[in-house]
């Protein structure tokens, strides 16, 4: 089966892990300390704090911008659940926006969901291509929001010649196996506000707050709980894969580029696909995933039969408000019409870096074959 996404791990990332087991500091030494570093030199961003998933770095934005009981918080309704989940975790609602041809969040269509509730807005950067950052910076001041970007999928990309995570308040990563990098499993946040950094190291340890001033005055063993935090930290061993795996982001961001564009050349002619709208001039999509669309009619005969050749295709996301479980807290369907389209004709086909021309050529190949045979 060739998978959607994958891992992609040398010899220089098993020794880097090597070196931390044998360290004798597995978790809260300094291996995260110097990730965190690399990651803030990346991002072109002052401060860096890694989680042990994306989930939690989500989690721990929201809390540092403030969200809390009875707040609103305005995502896209094709994402992730944990982009609206976070909201929950803090007592607040998540508010679902349409998307636009891209299938990011659709400005106008955000800037009309905004309320005297509303707290933060949160743009996802779909597929790895960046939003409308700009727009989203210039909505967020007028309304006095704090701008919370989800780029769990698109580090290394770029938007108006900066690094996604240069644009927020507060931008979020994923470090699952299929992003841009992994640390196994991990997350981090980046930020330029002291403020918000300060608020998320305190969340991913508990609440827990250990400095100077507080052990001059109770001892070296004093502490205090400041906040209900969570346990959200990294361990070092995953700190160490993505120090290492961080030095060849940059070559995995031009591999699956040229792989993109690769699919393009193969696809564009096979009657009944729809391909990715064209990169503006001022993005560079880090290709997280290569999303076509087909006839809703079809979309599951052709993806039952990509995955019974033995392609591992997949779908790129099921609206978050048509889950069962947000169903049940009143959302309603409908509410996100272009999303619900989006969703019904979207297939993901495999793009990862070691992804080889004899593969691809395989999946353009097979999908023609099935169109025409539908």
């Amino acid at each position: 089966m060739i998978p959607y996404s994958t891992q992609d791990i040398n010899e220089d990332d098993v020794r880097a892990v090597a070196r931390t087991l044998r360290s004798g500091r597995l978790t809260q030494g300094p291996a995260v300390e110097r990730f965190e570093c690399e990651l803030a030199l990346c991002a072109r961003a002052r401060y860096a704090v890694a989680f042990n998933s994306g989930t939690a770095a989500l989690h721990a934005a929201y809390f540092a911008a403030g969200v809390s009981y009875g707040d609103e918080v305005i995502v896209p309704a094709i994402t992730f659940a944990a982009t609206g989940n976070a909201a929950l975790y803090l007592g607040a609602r998540p508010i679902f926006a349409d998307i636009d041809k891209f299938a990011t969040m659709d400005v106008a269509n955000a800037a009309s969901k905004i309320t005297k509730r509303t707290k933060i807005i949160v743009p996802v950067d779909y597929g790895g291509r960046p939003a409308a950052m700009r727009e989203y910076r210039a909505l967020a001041r007028k309304h006095g929001l704090v701008l919370v970007a989800d780029a769990a999928q698109s580090l290394g990309g770029q938007y108006r010649g900066k690094p996604i995570g240069s644009h927020a308040d507060m931008t979020i990563f994923s470090f699952h196996p299929v992003k841009s990098i992994t640390t196994g499993e991990g997350g981090a946040v980046v930020t330029n506000n002291s403020s918000y950094a300060t608020q998320l190291r305190l969340f991913r340890t508990h609440g827990i707050a250990k400095d100077k001033t507080l052990q001059k005055r109770g001892g070296t063993w004093h502490q205090e709980m400041r906040h209900l935090g969570y346990n959200y930290r990294m361990p070092d061993i995953n700190a160490a894969l993505g120090t290492s795996q961080l030095k060849r982001l940059r070559g995995f961001i031009e591999k699956r580029r040229t792989a993109a564009a690769r699919y393009e050349k193969l696809l564009r002619n096979i009657h009944g696909v729809s391909l990715p709208p064209v990169e503006r001039t001022y993005e560079r999509s880090a290709w997280h995933l290569y999303p076509i669309r087909v006839d809703k009619k079809k979309r599951r005969a052709v993806f039952e039969g990509l995955r019974a050749a033995g392609i591992g295709v997949q779908v790129h996301h099921i609206p978050v408000y048509l889950h069962p479980y947000y169903q049940k807290l009143g959302y309603r369907k409908h509410s996100c019409p272009q999303a619900e389209e989006f969703y019904e004709e979207e297939i993901s086909l495999p793009l990862f870096p070691a992804i080889t021309v004899n593969k691809q050529k395989f999946v353009a190949k097979t999908l023609a074959r099935i169109l025409k045979s539908l």
